[in-house]
């Protein structure tokens, strides 16, 4: 098999040179970065420095400030950005204790009617109000990590928009939700600020 020739060592800088300049001036734009699941941005604030620490962990969540925060032993592990309950489904405030947690969770109130090829027939579908049509399933919103706090409120991975936006719930990235959800258990103190 014949192999075309090498480009010499000054070709190859010499196009190396023309990609530098021409990515500094803006007409070679780079790759676009890889999207993380559930079309979160990613963000500054969410941080996890927890796994040196031990105690029993505690959970507050800022409303106001679109933030959780895990302690360990009194000592801060983690900071999350969160996207809390939109208006008129506002996340309640309060003192609670996590009540049941499950690695893959579905929602069982709000979801999507698929028809038998498991296409999409109706979106954003709340089962108490939204009745199903003839023929349809019923899937319920993926809720990866879940964290039960009260009723049908809990902590999960989900999509953040950057404002409050869940029917509820208290989203956070994917990455948070896992460290959150392995350093809490059953009993964990959560206290919900507005």
């Amino acid at each position: 098999m014949i192999h075309p020739p090498l480009p010499s060592r000054s070709l190859l800088l010499a196009a190396t040179s023309l990609l530098c300049l021409l990515l500094s001036t803006g007409c070679v734009s780079p790759p676009p970065a890889p999207q993380p699941r559930y079309g979160a941005p990613t963000d500054d604030v969410s941080h996890w420095d927890g796994d040196h620490l031990t105690g029993r962990p505690s959970v507050v969540i800022s409303l106001s400030e679109q933030r959780a925060y895990l302690y360990k032993g009194g000592q801060l592990a983690g900071v999350s950005l969160i996207s809390s309950g939109r208006e008129g489904l506002g996340t309640v405030t309060g003192n609670y204790r996590i009540l049941q947690k499950e690695r893959e969770h579905r929602s069982s109130l709000f979801g999507a009617y698929l028809d038998a090829n498991g296409e999409v027939i109706q979106r954003d579908v709340d089962t108490s109000k939204d009745p199903k049509p003839p023929g349809a399933i019923y899937q319920g919103a993926d809720m990866p990590n879940w964290m039960r706090i009260t009723g049908g409120t809990g902590m999960h991975a989900g999509f953040l928009p950057g404002y409050p936006a869940s029917h509820g719930c208290i989203r956070m990235p994917p990455h948070m939700a896992e460290h959150f959800f392995h350093s809490v258990a059953v009993g964990t103190p959560v206290s919900i600020e507005p």
